[in-house]
């Protein structure tokens, strides 16, 4: 046989061969692409069965429904379930910031009065009658103002919003507000992880995670009573030897003698 003939018999098995070998690679990669996109679109498919189960109202897959922004957990925009997208963690999300919208709303109707009293101006007559004794001081807005003031100075300022914050407790008389209340009081002022932690020894604390089983409006009295004591013997005694309160006294003084 010619060689010109064996050659071009061989250069055909070789074309041959290739065509046989691309057609087999694109039907390997059909086949690992293929799965690919079918589990893709089953997983957005129970993604959006399971939204729809959780979100009263959602539209069928199916529908084209323009995604708005105020209505995003009916929408899908990926294929995992992540805080970036519409799923079950935006419902986390969502309690986490009703959570945090209640507790700051509480937290400001608690200080609410302690700053309200900052702007309170004394008398002389009043300035007078703090120095006679504590119980004085505490019963007048502007003497709680002044004192708030001196124990933010002396980083012990936790005291009196605590202090506050169970004066107005203890005039709730809602059961379910009670709770919710002396939770985040709890939380707040005598958990050891709060920045505010007042200090109390055993037998309160003890006391207090009883009363927290079944909560009242009394569930902190042996609290506040203790620190209500702690100021009386320790922050007031240098509140009153205390340049704030002596420039105080002077200065109301004078203003009464000029008018």
């Amino acid at each position: 046989m010619p060689t010109d003939v064996i050659k071009a018999k061989n250069i055909s098995y070789l074309w041959a061969y290739m065509v046989k070998f691309c057609i087999g690679s694109v039907s390997v990669a059909s086949c690992f692409l293929q799965p690919m996109g079918s589990e893709r679109m089953e997983m957005r498919k129970r993604q959006m069965s399971v939204q729809q189960e959780l979100v009263p109202g959602t539209t069928a897959p199916g529908q084209n429904e323009q995604p708005s922004q105020g209505n995003r957990g009916s929408n899908a925009c990926c294929f995992c379930w992540c805080c970036c997208c519409s799923c079950s963690c935006l419902t986390v999300r969502n309690e986490d910031r009703d959570e945090r919208n209640r507790r700051a709303s509480y937290d400001f109707k608690a200080e609410g009065n302690a700053d309200f009293e900052e702007s309170l101006k004394p008398t002389a007559e009043e300035v007078c009658l703090w120095g006679q004794s504590f119980d004085k001081l505490m019963h007048c807005p502007a003497g709680r103002s002044a004192f708030r003031q001196f124990l933010r100075t002396e980083f012990s300022e936790e005291n009196m919003l605590f202090w506050l914050a169970c004066e107005e407790f203890s005039k709730e008389t809602n059961k379910s507000i009670i709770e919710e209340k002396a939770r985040i009081i709890y939380e707040d002022y005598i958990s050891i992880l709060s920045p505010k932690e007042v200090s109390l020894d055993s037998r309160v604390r003890e006391v207090i995670n009883r009363n927290m089983l079944e909560p009242t409006s009394h569930t902190f009295d042996d609290a506040q009573l203790q620190i209500f004591t702690l100021m009386q013997r320790d922050s007031y005694p240098r509140f009153m030897n205390s340049s704030a309160y002596k420039n105080l006294l002077k200065t109301v003084s004078e203003q009464s003698v000029e008018s």
